[in-house]
């Protein structure tokens, strides 16, 4: 029941042979005031082509439309105004949500075709911080939207598990550390031997050389080299777990940069085969002038590989196995330049495929206006924060419900929840500076917010002691109903623009609208009262609360029916 493609569909009727159906709904309005319609067709775009003016067109207009899907079409100036036929509308929204159940906004666009998406990718020995939170939260709902319009997501948990931190991290342990302190708390002391090296390394550049050696070590399959980072790795794996286990969210893969350590070689090798490589001050590299890029650095002059190596392996890798349809990597916007490079080189190749790849930028979190940076020990660790907000939740269910059943569940579900929805809101490429107050915040445009709203509508349902019949009345005939109506209508289209534009902010914003409009209709109408609409009303607050629920499902927000 998505109500544009309704205009759009009666539009094209007579439009046909000078607007196509998406420039038709890319035209539609919605007027300020609901006694103008529902929706707005301008006729503007039209009068050039017919030498007519705009008002007589949208007469003419009027005058051909079928009426019949509609209360009434009119003509306003220069536009066509629609008003739909609530009660009819409204029964067949209602119907059509309740009937398909947890299917609704279900489509299969994606042909079950395969999207491998690259995601949350955390660095070994380091803890996950609220700069890990977003590439997690924003990957794991694109895959959930993906899952329910047609695709096979793939979650590819990147790790972060090569590279030449690793050997600094080793030089680090060796020189500072102990096997006793990295039992006691392991990622807390990797994390500072981690920021020691560095500090230390400003004062003596020789400290970076041994880094490199020793990752050059590991390249090479040094057997002590090899002991430590197996170690490393392994305890950053069951912590990082304990996270993922919080967030509720879980992978496909967890193959990182290491696993394409031996996978490396025959990329380099068809770059020469295909007299791609070139040698710069020792250095091999692929020239990307024409592409108006910098040249892509394949190995440095000591023969150690570098990211976009592996990344080759890696997508050619993904290629191989899984014939994607698209590629995702949901990876911070500072890296547009290292995707560009990576889909270049793979086109040189000859990898018409690389098309398919797709980088989902996002803007940065920082504190007091600064980058969070793991190497200065400027991080704000999220199991930290995920603490803090699961408190908060107690402390709001104590003083408010104290006698609510599971409340440490709960606790946990809101807690949670406020995390994952405070990230996934905002538009994904906006950068927003760190704030507890506000990331934990259960008033206004939140998380909670839209948990609470579904279960108002819940309780709702429990105090009725009555199922909905689906064979009963759905023609609800309440103006108060209107807008929540025609949300619920918007489901589908809202799902589908999500997945089009990598964008899981469609779908909180919308859950936020939705929620705002169910709870100004619980405000001005009497629900539970005995006649004939009664039914109708029970319909409304139970397609409320499922398309809530899935609304929240797919930003991976849990949704508990009591708060």
């Amino acid at each position: 029941m998505d109500i544009k493609t309704t205009i759009v569909n009666s539009l094209s009727a007579v439009l046909a042979d000078e607007l196509n159906n998406t420039e038709i709904k890319n035209l539609l309005e919605v007027p300020k005031s609901s006694k103008l319609g529902d929706y707005a067709f301008p006729t503007f775009i039209l009068a050039k082509s017919r030498h007519q003016a705009p008002q007589k067109i949208a007469q003419e207009l009027v005058e051909q439309l079928d009426h019949e899907p509609y209360e009434k079409i009119e003509a306003t100036g220069a536009y066509v105004n629609f008003f739909l036929n609530k009660g009819n509308f409204a029964e067949a929204t209602l119907q059509t949500i309740l009937t398909s159940g947890d299917q609704y906004g279900d489509s299969q666009v994606g042909q079950a075709g395969n999207v491998p998406i690259d995601m949350s990718s955390p660095n070994i020995a380091k803890p996950m911080s609220m700069g890990h939170l977003r590439s997690t939260v924003i990957g794991n709902a694109l895959a959930n939207i993906y899952k329910k319009i047609g695709y096979q997501p793939i979650k590819i948990n990147y790790l972060g598990d090569w590279g030449t931190q690793f050997g600094k991290l080793i030089v680090g342990y060796h020189k500072w550390g102990s096997e006793a302190e990295i039992k006691e708390d392991p990622i807390g002391n990797l994390l500072k031997y981690y920021v020691h090296f560095h500090e230390a390394a400003e004062k003596d550049p020789e400290l970076d050389d041994e880094g490199r050696a020793w990752f050059k070590k590991l390249e090479d399959g040094d057997p002590e080299a090899t002991h430590l980072w197996e170690w490393f790795r392994g305890l950053s794996l069951a912590e990082f777990q304990k996270i993922y286990d919080r967030l509720g969210i879980e992978f496909d893969s967890f193959n990182g940069e290491a696993y394409y350590n031996d996978k490396m070689d025959p990329v380099v090798d068809e770059l020469k085969a295909k007299n791609l490589l070139q040698e710069s001050r020792g250095a091999q590299i692929v020239d990307l002038t024409d592409e108006n890029l910098t040249p892509a650095l394949i190995k440095r002059s000591d023969g150690a590989t570098l990211y976009i190596t592996r990344d080759l392996a890696a997508a050619t890798d993904r290629y191989n196995k899984f014939h994607f349809a698209k590629s995702l990597y949901v990876v911070g916007s500072e890296q547009t330049e290292h995707f560009k490079q990576l889909k270049a080189v793979l086109k040189k190749m000859g990898d018409d495929w690389s098309d398919d790849i797709i980088h989902v930028p996002f803007g940065l979190i920082t504190k007091d206006g600064k980058k969070l940076s793991t190497r200065k020990g400027n991080v704000v660790l999220l199991d930290k924060v995920l603490d803090e907000a699961v408190d908060l939740a107690k402390q709001q269910i104590a003083a408010k419900n104290p006698d609510l059943a599971h409340a440490d569940q709960v606790a946990h579900q809101v807690g949670v929840g406020a995390v994952i929805f405070h990230d996934l809101k905002n538009d994904r490429l906006d950068s927003f500076d760190f704030s507890l107050g506000e990331v934990v915040r259960f008033e206004g445009e939140t998380g909670p917010y839209v948990q609470y709203s579904n279960a108002r509508a819940q309780s709702i349902l429990r105090k009725a002691k009555r199922e909905v019949n689906l064979d009963d009345v759905l023609n609800l005939a309440d103006p108060n109903a209107w807008d929540t109506i025609k949300y619920l209508a918007d489901f589908p289209a809202m799902v589908l623009r999500a997945a089009n534009e990598y964008e899981p902010s469609v779908i909180a914003k919308y859950a936020l609208r939705l929620a705002k409009t169910f709870n100004k209709y619980y405000a001005n109408s009497k629900i539970l009262v005995e006649d004939d609409q009664l039914n109708a009303r029970l319909a409304l607050v139970k397609a409320t609360s499922q398309v809530l629920q899935q609304s929240l499902a797919l930003l991976g927000v849990q949704a508990p029916d009591e708060m």
